[in-house]
């Protein structure tokens, strides 16, 4: 795999962590929203990754074919967690029921702090990477050079 695979892999992960610290955002954003477009609370969305991966590599074996080889990562999809709601007995909030108790999201903030930290970590990651990548290149044009 040369310096573009390198490149394009881990510009595919900063991509993918860029939306799921954009998700996460939104979901600590909405942490109290009790009234949603959908109806209900806020429900806490997360964020499906899949490898984006090449066709399938010829083999030597008969019918069978070797293993793809990972070219990255994509987001599969952004779906809704279907946790119920947190009841909360606030009798004076203008969303409670005639029970007194009020419909909150299901959302954990340590549980979204630790993804967002998690998000920032791998996006620090694969920076370096791109960074590492680009001073082998730049070093290689330098041996050439010489």
């Amino acid at each position: 795999m040369g310096v573009m695979g390198v490149l394009r892999i881990a510009g595919s992960a900063l991509t993918a962590q860029r939306l799921r610290m954009d998700v996460t955002s939104s979901n600590i954003a909405n942490a109290e929203t009790t009234t949603s477009p959908e109806g209900g609370p806020y429900r806490r969305t997360r964020v499906v990754f899949a490898p984006v991966v090449d066709a399938p590599l010829p083999s030597d074996m008969g019918s069978q074919r070797a293993p793809a080889l990972g070219n990255g990562v994509q987001v599969r999809d952004v779906v809704r967690d279907q946790t119920d709601p947190r009841r909360v007995y606030e009798p004076a909030h203008p969303d409670a029921d005639a029970d007194g108790y009020v419909s909150m999201p299901n959302v954990d903030l340590v549980t979204e702090m630790t993804d967002m930290l998690a998000a920032s970590r791998a996006y620090e990651a694969n920076v370096t990477t791109i960074n590492v990548a680009k001073s082998m290149a730049q070093r290689a044009l330098d041996i050439g050079r010489i």
